[in-house]
């Protein structure tokens, strides 16, 4: 039950991006660096459980960024593909740096050329940084739960815009996390003008957006599939359902108990929101990508002092 958030209403950051990644807390996940060649232009985490190694958000130095939120479908399950979902957004990601690939033709390639037989409902979010931050198309967005490639959906083209993504279609505003989401990010923009906040404050103030917690308690009796409806309400979301952590292990949670088993595997046990991130781009195209992990693999939490991975950089070609 991922979130993102996209906002153009800050007058020294006119592109500011938030995200929660929700996961199963024992899906191993590699921490946000820049990658491998020949793709080391690309920055992000991904994901350690599939073959693909597909990422949920990424950036690249030439202003490139893709985020992926899962399609909850009307049986409320989010479906596992033959194919990793991943692979959506590291198609725009890896791309050739030095061409210039507009967002109509990366939609047509991937719906109408190559299609996305075998992958489960996703919407990706994706364009270039300049075009939001210099006047422009804004960004893309597109799903494979739409008719066709030729719907592309745009926002944040001008300032003063705040938008969020989650686990259904772009503007169903029946999902509470969306509609309280774009709601806390304006207002923590408007007060951290108003303060005149540094940057580091900017970002605290950020991710205490994404950690906002209003998940229903469970009922007695109440089936953790049905549970699982919940998720919607809530931006950030606990440690909640089965997991083989020791009672110490387990972080507090005022709402709800949690039932320990042990985990089947990668994608089964506890689930909860593992990895945030917040980034911010000045009118100058310097970004600053802020990582910050909730859990190891192991589903333990992780020491405070052990959370954040920052990266700063001027964006290529600005």
């Amino acid at each position: 039950m991922c979130i993102a958030i996209i906002t153009t209403e800050h007058p020294q950051y006119p592109f500011i991006l938030l995200n929660n990644r929700d996961e199963y807390l024992h899906r191993p996940t590699h921490v946000a660096t820049f990658w491998p060649e020949p793709h080391s232009h690309v920055l992000g985490g991904y994901d350690l459980h599939r073959p693909a190694h597909g990422t949920w958000l990424g950036v690249t130095r030439q202003g490139r960024i893709a985020v992926l939120t899962n399609y909850r479908e009307e049986d409320e399950t989010i479906v596992e593909g033959a194919r990793s979902r991943g692979l959506i957004p590291n198609a725009w990601l890896k791309s050739d740096p030095s061409k210039h690939v507009s967002l109509e033709q990366f939609a047509t390639k991937m719906v109408k050329e190559e299609g996305v037989k075998g992958v489960g409902g996703f919407s990706l979010l994706y364009g270039y940084v300049k075009d939001v931050v210099k006047g422009g198309k804004g960004l893309a967005i597109i799903s494979n739960r739409t008719p066709d490639a030729d719907g592309l959906i745009y926002v944040a083209q001008t300032p003063q815009q705040t938008h969020g993504l989650s686990n259904a279609a772009f503007g169903d505003r029946s999902w509470p996390k969306v509609v309280n989401g774009e709601i806390d990010a304006r207002e923590a923009i408007r007060a951290s003008v108003k303060e005149n906040e540094s940057q580091e404050q900017l970002i605290e103030r950020l991710f205490t957006v994404l950690h906002k917690d209003t998940m229903p308690r469970q009922k007695e009796n109440e089936a953790w599939d049905m549970y699982l409806n919940q998720l919607r309400h809530t931006i950030f979301v606990p440690a909640i359902g089965k997991d083989d952590l020791d009672d110490g292990n387990m972080p507090a949670h005022e709402i709800g108990d949690v039932v320990k088993h042990r985990a089947a595997n990668p994608t089964a046990g506890c689930y909860g929101t593992e990895k945030q991130i917040v980034i911010l781009v000045d009118k100058e195209g310097k970004m600053v990508y802020m990582e910050r992990t909730l859990y190891d693999s192991d589903a333990k939490a992780v020491e405070k002092a052990h959370q954040d991975r920052q990266f700063e950089f001027q964006i290529e070609g600005w």
